[in-house]
């Protein structure tokens, strides 16, 4: 986009146009109608359109012209000061039912940060991009599902229990929510916003006729009702997770949610599931999410991504720093800031930042060594909000390019012989559709078989219970190598197998694509304890019959004759060939990724302080080490080629192998 004066001054006046939450001027939550009745306390207002189209007071006002005419012509009455009073403050009640920054700036009192003093609630800009996302699905009556990816301190964890407690004091009866946050302490102090608001809301508005406060209910701790509307609302932490399951909240504002313990005993999706499993599907439920990032491949990034992509219940909004309006100063040179602007600080501009956004930038950004630790402090999009400080070994950007052509699976099941082992297990091979299949499969095999060495077949193998890693095979077709372009994943087995029953798998799978060169990382067979003696009875046995098997054979073994060994050997120097190998294929766009779980494997992939690289505690790296030995084969190997019956079959050659290459 071109970057000029006037792009700017059109950004910035609609930075600065008046907002006025009092009439209801600069709202973005919906149409609005302009309201004209001159003998109320605010003659001028922007209502939503759906009160000029629901409620019949608006109609008769709209009618009558002003308030004193509505009371001489509709209720008959003389217009005398406490009818007035009585009739603004009926229209009042309709008005909040409908315009929550109207309800939020007359009668909610927040923390003044920058103050003693409490202040109105009157939502700045980010608040308002939540607040339209939120209103949104109220008014058109779904189920209100959201997750906020957050940056800076701009208040949207205060905008989203306020946005409940509105639904709960306006809208719903016996409506109840729950607040749980990584901390007790932190969703006390959301809860505390809520205690801010009662001491300070008119009880007229509920028809009360006392001041409202928070009671104990019963003798649940945790667990506070206001008595005039039934609505209970308790709080938790993610470190005690027995204090919110079983709540028969229809709302639940959970904060911090990267930050929540994973272990083997508790987990987010866990917690998420027993707090979340209660809010029925209704109008004016609410689940929001939010939370800062705290790293890649957690549950909530990786809730953030199926969002992004739709797969989720929730939208997904996140909020640039520059949409925030403290950050930007004045420019007093428009031209030499324009020619000065780096490729980074042009980017800025294309996703919308001012040029007064951008040099304040400029000026933060020589706070920082490193530029990549301003980018996550102050993140533009997503992408740099979730770059963790860890020494991650893949680009995020990178990462997220390799997201764009994944999908799901186009099948699930198994593929099938008329044994599991042996010579049989080859015999009437087959694709059985399975719901609870381990084999996705994106591409089938070509029927046109005139191509050889098209396939690829690379395993890696895990432990046999649930808890241990998994056992992978990943299918390659390496078919557009042939001119000039790159490979791609067609099909992928996980789960946890006996490793003897994993090796016919995988022969079964090889076969099944078109007698695939069978590559199988055999550093686990090699070293685990239990299984370390069968390791070449279990690979010779099935090098009986499958011929088409990689074996590593290194240069001095095949000048001493050694005998080669099968497999892809996985030590501390092969593994840095493979990942150094891996980095560039994402750099330059080397392969086709189809599962979206390799990206998030990418995404946790890190060097350790020792040097060696691995997958973030609790995390797994089993799909990425396929990615990292099968592209790095696939472009060491010879390429395929068309098979033709003037071609023969040489004998007596080398094996394939690690010299080979």
């Amino acid at each position: 986009m071109e970057i000029t004066v006037i792009e700017n001054e059109r950004r910035k006046k609609e930075i600065d146009r008046p907002y006025r939450p009092e009439t209801g001027e600069g709202s973005i939550t919906g149409k609005r109608f302009c309201f004209h009745l001159p003998d109320a306390p605010i003659p001028i207002q922007y209502i939503p359109e759906m009160m000029l189209e629901e409620v019949e007071l608006v109609k008769l006002l709209r009618r009558h012209g002003s308030i004193e005419k509505f009371i001489l012509n509709e209720l008959k009455e003389s217009p005398s000061p406490v009818i007035k009073e009585e009739v603004w403050r009926r229209w009042v009640k309709v008005r909040i039912k409908y315009d929550f920054e109207f309800w939020a700036v007359l009668f909610v009192r927040i923390k003044n940060k920058t103050g003693d003093s409490d202040i109105p609630f009157r939502l700045n800009r980010p608040q308002r991009r939540l607040l339209s996302e939120l209103e949104d699905m109220r008014t058109k009556r779904l189920p209100i599902r959201l997750i906020l990816l957050k940056a800076r301190q701009w208040g949207g964890s205060t905008l989203v229990q306020m946005y409940m407690a509105w639904i709960q004091l306006v809208h719903r009866k016996n409506w109840n929510s729950v607040i749980c946050a990584h901390l007790k302490d932190a969703a006390a102090n959301i809860k505390g916003m809520y205690s801010k608001l009662l001491e300070n809301y008119p009880a007229w508005l509920i028809d009360a006729d006392k001041p409202l406060k928070f009671q104990p209910y019963e003798k649940m701790g945790n667990t506070s009702v206001i008595a005039e509307t039934g609505c209970k609302v308790t709080i938790g932490s993610a470190e005690t997770p027995e204090s919110v399951r079983g709540s028969d909240a229809v709302m639940a504002h959970l904060s911090e949610v990267a930050f929540w313990p994973h272990t083997r005993l508790k987990s987010p999706e866990s917690l998420i599931r027993s707090v979340c499993g209660s809010v029925a599907l209704l109008p004016d439920s609410v689940v929001v999410m939010e939370s800062t990032a705290n790293g890649t491949g957690n549950y909530f990034h990786q809730e953030c991504e199926r969002a992004k992509r739709g797969e989720s219940d929730k939208r997904f909004l996140f909020i640039p720093w520059f949409e925030i309006e403290m950050y930007s100063v004045p420019v007093e040179d428009y031209d030499a800031l324009i020619t000065s602007l780096t490729d980074y600080e042009k980017n800025l501009w294309d996703k919308g930042a001012t040029l007064e956004a951008i040099a304040w930038y400029r000026m933060k950004r020589k706070e920082y060594r490193d530029h990549a630790d301003m980018m996550a402090e102050y993140p533009s999009d997503d992408v740099e909000a979730f770059n963790h400080t860890g020494e991650r070994v893949f680009d995020i950007r990178q990462v997220q390019r390799l997201r764009e052509s994944c999908r799901p699976a186009d099948k699930v099941g198994e593929v099938y012989g008329k044994a599991f082992s042996g010579k049989s297990a080859l015999e009437g091979l087959g694709f059985k559709e399975e719901g609870g299949g381990r084999l996705q499969i994106w591409s089938f095999p070509d029927a046109d078989m005139s191509v050889k060495d098209r396939y690829l077949v690379v395993v890696d193998i895990g432990g046999r219970s649930s808890k241990a890693d998994y056992s992978v095979i990943v299918v390659y077709d390496r078919y557009w190598m042939l001119f000039g372009g790159i490979p791609e994943i067609v099909a992928q087995w996980r789960g946890h197998i006996d490793h003897d029953l994993l090796a016919w798998k995988s022969v079964q799978i090889a076969a099944f694509y078109h007698h695939a060169l069978l590559v199988i990382e055999s550093n686990t067979l090699e070293t685990e304890h239990t299984d370390g003696e069968h390791t070449e009875y279990i690979l010779d046995t099935i090098a009986d019959s499958y011929t088409h098997l990689y074996a590593r054979v290194s240069a001095e073994m095949i000048r001493s004759q050694v005998p080669s060994k099968w497999g892809f050997h996985m030590n501390r120097s092969t593994k840095t060939m493979v990942v150094n190998h891996q980095i560039q294929m994402l750099r330059e766009n080397g392969y086709i990724e189809r599962d979206i779980q390799a990206c998030y494997e990418h995404d946790v992939f890190e060097r350790k302080p020792n040097g060696s690289f691995g997958a973030m505690d609790g995390h797994h790296d089993d799909i990425l080490i396929t990615r990292c030995i099968g592209n790095y084969i696939c472009y060491t190997e010879p390429l395929p080629y068309r098979f033709t019956k003037m071609q023969v079959k040489v004998s007596g050659s080398v094996p394939i192998g690690e010299a080979t290459i």
